[in-house]
């Protein structure tokens, strides 16, 4: 490989310093450090992070390659600054099996754009009745860490009980997604007033809420991980807030979309804003920010979720639960974020690619931007500002609710190891 010069960032949002790749890693830091035959990238004015690590991406292959694969899913990461995604398992057939998850780790090697780490079922079929093959998935090739029935919950506490003790005994953490199923039969949105008024089926937020705090009570219990998926409501920050200062090793994740948007927005019936969970109301959206930055919500996860045109173009009790999330995610941080002064860019880092990587144990991602650590690195344009045109995605899927909304900041630049998956915002 060449020499890489990224000259003049700004590490982390702060000290400006010239940043020298040689092969795979970091080899140097400084100021005007000689060229050297380097290959150079004026960065001047740009935010160097370590590259960002999504813990909840679908990628949909095996069995919907119409919604995604894993090679569009991976370039649509290196085109929003990622160098690792953590693949959800509500795959066709479900990645509940050492042979799946080997699959779609050996798929991620050949797509070469950013890592691609498994995560297993935890039931099998995703059924919720009988635990998954945790062990073989672990043991692995593609050395399983995060499992999750994500799409439905596991709701049988006495299932839940037995997946924390299994992976307890590796360092696995369970990811749950927080839905009981009886409370939320029939829901189209948020129970609110919107829906009140629109006469749609109502999601309370108890539903979330009640699974969350049974199972940080699991947790407690068996001396577990646990980890939260898509974390929406301002009760579920309280119970999350609750179980850390008891102790309790629980981690949890946000959304951008759930960072941003409501569910004012159901009134235009436009199904690109129906998800799951679905958008809350503007009070939570202040919650779930404040928690993000008080660091009671670990990380930002996107939840990438594509859909072919047809799952969204139709009625909205019809249309498929998901948005698509990685070419923009990092886009939605800086606005809610950083551009209300509740995070810098060293907390983005932090929210985006450290925490994320501890929590999946992603080695060699989510490393300090040091001499000696992986180059995977991304590089930003903070004063970019432009219009969301999804016909400019790399992801096989449209789904976006930002189409036409003017977003800040523009990755420019992505580095696996050293490699430039992205240069000057096209794909490499």
């Amino acid at each position: 490989m060449s020499k890489i010069l990224i000259r003049g960032a700004k590490v982390l949002g702060g000290e400006v310093r010239d940043v020298l790749i040689d092969g795979e890693v970091i080899a140097e830091i400084g100021t005007d450090l000689p060229v050297g035959g380097a290959q150079v990238v004026e960065a001047e004015g740009r935010i160097l992070l370590p590259g960002l690590v999504d813990l909840h991406t679908h990628l949909r292959e095996p069995g919907r390659e119409d919604s995604e694969t894993v090679l569009t899913g991976t370039r649509a990461a290196a085109s929003g600054g990622y160098t690792a995604v953590f693949a959800m398992a509500n795959t066709h057939p479900v990645a509940d099996s050492a042979g799946v998850v080997e699959q779609v780790y050996r798929l991620g090697k050949e797509a070469g754009y950013c890592d691609v780490q498994p995560i297993g079922a935890v039931t099998v079929g995703l059924e919720g009745e009988k635990l998954a093959e945790l062990g073989a998935m672990h043991d692995s090739a593609a050395g399983v860490t995060v499992f999750s029935d994500d799409g439905k919950c596991v709701h049988d506490a006495v299932i839940m009980r037995r997946a924390l003790e299994y992976v307890k005994a590796f360092g696995g953490v369970v990811a749950q997604h927080a839905q009981e199923p009886r409370l939320t039969e029939g829901a189209q949105m948020n129970e609110g007033v919107v829906s009140a008024e629109l006469g749609l089926g109502g999601w309370p937020a108890v539903a979330e809420e009640s699974i969350i705090a049974r199972d940080v009570l699991l947790a407690e219990h068996v001396g577990s991980r646990v980890h939260i998926c898509h974390l929406s409501t301002a009760g579920s920050v309280e119970i999350v807030r609750w179980a850390k200062s008891r102790g309790i090793d629980v981690t949890a994740e946000v959304t951008p979309h759930h960072l941003l948007l409501t569910d004012e927005l159901v009134r235009t019936y436009d199904p690109v804003y129906k998800v799951n969970p679905p958008l809350r109301t503007e009070r939570d959206v202040t919650a779930l920010r404040e928690a993000l930055a008080d660091g009671t919500i670990d990380i930002v996860a996107t939840d990438h979720a594509p859909h072919p045109h047809e799952d969204k173009d139709c009625e909205w009790a019809a249309a498929a639960m998901g948005m698509v999330g990685l070419e923009t995610a990092l886009s939605v941080v800086q606005q809610t974020m950083v551009e209300t002064g509740l995070l810098d860019w060293a907390g983005v880092a932090d929210r985006m690619s450290f925490a994320p990587a501890r929590i999946g144990r992603a080695a060699g991602h989510g490393r300090p931007i040091s001499v000696g650590e992986p180059a995977n690195l991304t590089l930003i344009d903070p004063a970019y500002r432009g219009e969301v045109d999804p016909a400019d995605f790399a992801s096989r899927s449209r789904n976006t609710p930002y189409e036409g909304r003017e977003l800040p900041g523009r990755v420019t630049h992505t580095f696996l190891r050293g490699r430039a998956t992205l240069v000057d915002g096209k794909l490499a």
